[in-house]
């Protein structure tokens, strides 16, 4: 072999082994790259459920009546007035008054017992329940934007970021880059 061509020969095998070695120390030394935070904005989802919601009310209710004709009421008061009637008046006078005495107390009795079975009531505890609307929000993800290598970009995450996120081959990686001091 001549002298150049081996001269050459051992050349390229330096430059060779030079390049790989600085290509594969900066492999080596190319430790994890993290991109700066601009914004991060939760991204809210709202939606509504029907629920039910239920009170317990006082229900006020007119009793049952027993004499739908007030006929106790009519009677007693007759007989009332018929007494009082007969106190009037004589001779045949005094039988008118009766009458007349005895008809209005049965009227006057008969409308005493009617007020009274108006304002006879009962009162009982019901429970009302209605469907509802009720409106609800969520958080499905955050919308970050972060500077890489001078570039905005933007990406949705599940969790929201700290300061920086992890980039690796040019994508971000999932999960929440790890917070340091004084950055």
């Amino acid at each position: 072999m001549n002298n150049s061509m081996l001269i050459g020969s051992i050349v390229g095998a330096i430059a060779v082994t030079a390049l790989g070695s600085v290509a594969g120390y900066s492999y080596l030394d190319k430790g994890p790259q993290y991109a700066e935070v601009v914004s991060s904005k939760a991204v809210i989802e709202r939606f509504s459920e029907p629920v039910e919601q239920c009170k317990d009310v006082v229900v006020q209710q007119k009793k049952a009546v027993k004499d739908d004709n007030q006929i106790a009421g009519t009677v007693i008061g007759a007989v009332v007035g018929g007494v009082l009637g007969n106190q009037i008046g004589g001779g045949s006078g005094k039988k008118v008054a009766t009458v007349a005495a005895a008809a209005a107390g049965g009227y006057a009795g008969k409308q005493v017992q009617q007020d009274m079975q108006n304002k006879d009531v009962e009162s009982y505890t019901q429970r009302v329940c209605k469907t509802v609307e009720k409106s609800q929000e969520k958080v499905v993800g955050y919308d970050v934007r972060y500077l890489h290598k001078g570039e905005l970009k933007t990406v949705r995450m599940d969790q929201a970021p700290g300061d920086k996120i992890l980039i690796q081959d040019g994508q971000v990686v999932a999960g929440v880059a790890p917070q340091t001091a004084g950055n």
